[in-house]
């Protein structure tokens, strides 16, 4: 068992007590990123960072605890882009005139996130400019930065897809929301593809990280299947753009 993965499995133990279930997944949280008691507290200190502060369009991960925080920035009149579960279907565009009054809520949450959004292609979100922010849920995280999820690699992707398109670079404050069990107090090494988070949000706390590591830049396409990246619709996309296919791409990184 590798070291992250013994991390992973000591914080699913520890979140079994303060993990909300999901009403799909109920508390198999290799398929989600659980909300938590106290996450309220944890994205109060989100809105304190002078990135949310002067922010106007970010990127959010789907998670389930990061609803109340997309409700909350449709409310403070911020933008924001997020993926659909697994990036299936691409990535949508909410933005708070496109959310009547009152539904706020409902729009945080993934079914009314795709009710209220509309889908938005990769050369649209390049077209729209960098982030001013980008926020994620995460299975734990280490005091120096190092983030890691349910072990599919979907954050590392789109940071990977956000950085070909040159909407998020080393500046971009990126920000994870976790419950005080899911801190990892020991200095973890990065793999080639961990993207190392700025701030730590907590119910109790909020850490500054000691970034001592480069975050990765681009798509790791040698580490991509051909059926992964057409199972991918921005992949294709981005592969598009570039003029590049997938079967070009795969054996020329090879």
């Amino acid at each position: 068992m590798t070291t992250t993965e013994a991390v992973r499995q000591m914080i699913r133990r520890r979140l079994m007590e303060v993990a909300r279930p999901d009403s799909r997944f109920h508390l198999d949280f290799a398929e989600f990123i659980p909300d938590f008691v106290g996450s309220d507290r944890a994205l109060a200190r989100v809105r304190e960072l002078p990135c949310y502060r002067t922010g106007r369009y970010a990127f959010i991960t789907p998670d389930n605890c990061l609803a109340a925080l997309r409700t909350r920035m449709l409310r403070d009149g911020k933008s924001m882009v997020v993926s659909t579960y697994g990036i299936y279907r691409g990535f949508v565009l909410l933005e708070p005139d496109m959310v009547p009054e009152g539904q706020e809520s409902f729009a945080g949450w993934l079914d009314g996130l795709e009710h209220f959004g509309r889908p938005v292609t990769m050369a649209e979100i390049a077209a729209r400019g960098a982030f001013d922010f980008m926020v994620t849920g995460a299975s734990a995280v280490s005091l120096n930065g190092v983030r890691f999820g349910k072990g599919h690699g979907f954050f590392d992707l789109e940071w990977g897809m956000f950085t070909d398109l040159g909407v998020a670079d080393e500046r971009t404050p990126v920000v994870a929301v976790v419950h005080d069990v899911q801190v990892v107090e020991d200095t973890l090494s990065p793999s080639p593809t961990d993207i190392i988070v700025d701030y730590i949000a907590a119910p109790d706390t909020l850490h500054e990280a000691t970034r001592d590591n480069p975050r990765p830049r681009g798509v790791k396409w040698e580490l991509l299947s051909a059926e992964s990246i057409e199972a991918t619709p921005p992949l294709e996309e981005l592969q598009a753009l570039r003029g590049t296919s997938a079967t070009q791409r795969t054996s020329n990184d090879a």
